[in-house]
């Protein structure tokens, strides 16, 4: 070999070098390929990607082809290059062609391709699959053999080979996703898909209408009363009951008594007659489960109960779909009537407003972890009912009570000071 031409020499080595950032840019393209959208383009017809996605499928016989490419060319090169090198400048070349080679298989078929491959993956993954599928089906016997030997050196390390790795994503990873698919989703799309996941972290008792606000029948009241407040109800479900919500009876449709109204034959009997059997929901249940258990049951409406079978509130379907879509009924930036802006930027707020309510109106962060109105926050902090004038801080929020009652927050002004700019020099600051 040291009487071939050194240009020879020379041609054969720029080529060894290519080969091997051919071998480096198609591993890396290969497996930076996104396997979700990989399966996409696949199913819609994509030879390339169908030539990627089969030859992923066999991850250990596509790797031990390519390394063992990659080796190959690396070795033979070593050696042009050592022959090429003695060649011109003797025992010295030896030296020069180690460090020489060493950055050119660095820079030109390492570093530089795999940049390439990670930043455009599927450029790279797609024409390179159908010649890296050749070599594939030709060395797949010998690399089937180095796999073998392979595979029994790591089971002598008590390491199982043939354990596949789960590619499946957990919700964490997937909300991730959802989260940087900024440009591909649009907003509205991108918070629902959030919310359908928070559906598992969110209970009834969060989005529930607690009990002193849930509007219902008592059929205790005087018939003309309770025929007044069906003609004038907003509500197309009404639960009803004696005396009070825990002797709760059922739930009424509007539409099963519209006849009976119009015909003034309602009667006490008859609307007792026409309710259905009350729906219990515990209140720890999970928004996801909930949701199946409308489905499964028929049902649009749940009464929510305790562990001691107290009735707390009661919980809609229409109230787990707007945690996913929002509010159908206002489509202001506010969505809570509870939430009063004011001129200078403050918020003044109902001390019975949801604190997720709240957050989810004004992108703030209270924390609902613990009481689920702003008035339970308050009174946990204080620890007392507090007196009109006072103020407090809860992580950087500002609250200043406006109006209590003696047992409750009625209203609150709540503001986020702006961050303070260091306008201090240095030697002030050593002061």
């Amino acid at each position: 070999m040291s009487e071939l031409n050194p240009q020879y020499l020379f041609g054969l080595l720029v080529f060894l070098v290519l080969c091997s950032a051919f071998f480096a840019s198609a591993e890396t393209s290969l497996l930076s390929l996104n396997r979700y959208r990989l399966r996409y383009l696949a199913k819609q017809g994509r030879r390339g990607a169908k030539r990627a996605s089969t030859l992923l499928n066999r991850p250990q016989l596509l790797l031990g082809v390519l390394h063992f490419c990659n080796t190959l060319v690396i070795v033979l090169a070593a050696t042009v290059a050592a022959v090429l090198a003695s060649t011109l400048w003797g025992d010295l070349g030896l030296i020069l062609s180690t460090l020489g080679l060493t950055l050119a298989l660095l820079l030109f078929a390492d570093i530089t391709p795999r940049t390439l491959a990670v930043l455009r993956p599927e450029a790279f993954a797609f024409p390179f699959s159908a010649p890296v599928r050749l070599l594939v089906e030709l060395l797949a016997p010998l690399v089937w053999l180095l796999n073998a030997i392979s595979n029994g050196l790591l089971r002598l390390c008590r390491i199982d080979p043939t354990r596949k790795r789960q590619d499946g994503l957990s919700a964490e990873e997937l909300r991730s996703v959802v989260r940087e698919a900024t440009h591909e989703l649009p907003q509205n799309r991108q918070s629902m898909l959030l919310s359908i996941l928070d559906l598992e972290t969110v209970t009834v008792n969060d989005i529930m209408i607690p009990r002193n606000e849930v509007t219902g029948i008592n059929l205790d009241d005087p018939l003309d009363d309770i025929i007044t407040q069906l003609r004038t109800t907003s509500h197309t479900r009404l639960p009803v009951f004696r005396n009070d919500l825990n002797q709760v009876e059922g739930v009424v449709h509007m539409r099963q008594i519209a006849r009976l109204l119009t015909h003034d034959q309602l009667t006490i009997d008859a609307l007792s007659a026409a309710a259905h059997e009350p729906y219990f929901v515990p209140e720890s249940t999970p928004l996801s489960t909930q949701l199946l258990n409308f489905q499964k049951h028929k049902r649009r409406i749940g009464i929510v109960v305790d562990e001691y079978g107290d009735v707390q509130g009661i919980v809609t379907l229409e109230d787990i779909l707007e945690e996913i879509v929002g509010d159908f009924s206002n489509q202001d930036a506010l969505r809570s009537p509870d939430i009063h802006p004011q001129e200078d930027g403050t918020q003044v707020i109902d001390g019975a407003a949801y604190i997720r309510e709240v957050n989810k109106a004004l992108g703030w962060s209270l924390p609902c972890d613990g009481p689920k109105t702003l008035n339970g926050l308050i009174t946990e902090a204080l620890e007392n009912i507090p007196d009109s004038a006072v103020c407090l801080k809860i992580g950087p929020y500002r609250l200043e009570i406006l109006q209590s009652t003696d047992n409750r927050v009625k209203s609150v002004r709540v503001w986020r000071p702006a961050p303070r700019a260091n306008t201090e020099t240095p030697a002030e600051n050593a002061d």
